[in-house]
Order: structure tokens, then sequence, then C-alpha cells
């Protein structure tokens, strides 16, 4: 459960998004936990989630693109399957450090992105990747449970190669969802991300979803619900 009279993540109106890039990433001593702003960014008890999602952004092999970095919890994870090329976009400076010294010790080429991926993605190339894994944080209170879609909308569809798979996830949204709102992840999933798959180019028969069990710790601030989910949507 969360923190009995926890605050909300976001106030009203609260917008980090002019501060983020240069704001000090506050790896705890443990590095089990990511602070910027004092915003929750990710904690060591997502792994097995994580490497589901890099497990369905890696399954084409080939070149995979993932828009955020965080802890190289599902980094690494990509890093163990049998691609060609690791892309990553990440906009805070200290994160982006961690990539960098991250990169060169890994057994595939990583090609570290420098910026918010409004900046960057439209750079790319369409058709370029085989997989796609969108896991950043939300930087107001406005694009909170949004801004996944704004990748989706504008970038993913053409980013992917046909064939290629799409995940992704917005835990600070599905937790204050699935708090709030649902108390079925699928019926969540269905009914608040699936229309605007859709409305990408993504067929509905193309989008599916696996379920796994995970009990968050009592003291996290953004999750709750004891069961996680990770989209698999394929480009026809």
């Amino acid at each position: 459960m969360s923190a009995p009279g926890a605050a909300p993540i976001f106030a009203p109106g609260e917008n980090c998004s002019p501060a983020w890039g240069a704001a000090p990433a506050a790896y705890d001593a443990g590095d089990t936990h990511l602070q910027i702003l004092g915003k929750p960014v990710m904690e060591r008890w997502e792994t097995p989630y994580m490497h589901s999602l890099a497990a369905a952004a890696s399954s084409r092999g080939g070149r995979v693109l993932e828009v955020g970095f965080g802890m190289a919890i599902a980094a690494s994870r990509i890093q163990e399957a049998p691609i060609e090329e690791h892309w990553v976009i990440e906009c805070n400076d200290g994160v982006f450090q961690r990539l960098q010294d991250w990169a060169p010790r890994q057994p595939h080429q990583v090609i570290p992105l420098k910026g918010l991926w409004e900046e960057v993605a439209p750079t790319l190339p369409d058709g370029h990747f085989d997989g796609i894994l969108y896991d950043t944080y939300p930087l107001s209170e406005d694009t909170w449970h949004t801004h996944q879609f704004n990748f989706i909308k504008e970038h993913a569809f053409r980013l992917l190669k046909p064939g290629g798979i799409l995940t992704y996830c917005n835990l600070t949204s599905w937790g204050e969802l699935m708090k709030t709102k649902y108390s079925d992840i699928t019926t969540m999933f269905e009914e608040t991300q699936v229309p605007t798959l859709l409305e990408a180019g993504f067929r509905r028969e193309n989008i599916r979803t696996e379920v796994m069990e995970l009990i968050p710790p009592a003291d996290c601030r953004y999750y709750a619900f004891p069961q996680m989910i990770t989209p698999v949507v394929t480009r026809h």
C-alpha cells in the first residue's frame, strides 16, 4: 500500500520540465532508488518488470531504441539479448553521464542520444528499429497520464520496422489509476491505453499484454497494486 497521507506525485500545475535536464540525479548509496527534483523516478524492486519490458523490446533482435535510461535495469537486460545496436535517449545530465560510463562495457554497440525525446525522436529515421522500449518519467502534472501517448502517436509507429515491437509503461500514471479508478489492470490498459495505440496506427489484433505478479514495497510512493502489465504491440 502507499504511505498513509502521501502527497500526490504532482501538485496542481506543477512543471518540472525546465529544471529537469540539469537537476542532480540522486542515486542512493545502495543504488536501489533514483530521485530527481524529489520525484521517485525508479526503484530497484521494479527489476522483474523492467526485464519483462526489455525482453519484449529485444525479442526481434536487431536495433533497439530505449527512451529513458534510469538505473540501467532494462538496458542491462536488453544487452543480454542477441541484438545488434542499442540506441538510448536520455535527457538528464547525471543519468546521461551514467549511460556514457556504462556504454563502453556492454557487449553490443550502444548509441547514447542526449536530450528530451521530443528533441531527439524527430531526428531518427522511419522504419529504423526492431524494438522500442519507452519508459520516461512524467515532467508535469499536465502530462502525468499522457506523455507516453505523445511519443506513441508522433513517433512509435513510424520508427518501427514492419514486425517491430513497441513496449512501454507509465508506472507513475498506472499506479495512480489502479489506486483511484480501477481494480483490474487489464481493464485499465484496455480503456486508457488501447484507444491511443489504435489512433497511432496499430491494429487491435497486434496489441497484447502480459500480466505479472509483483508486490511493491510498502514505502513506494507511485505504485501499490500487486500486478504489473507489459504491453507487446507489433507494427504490421
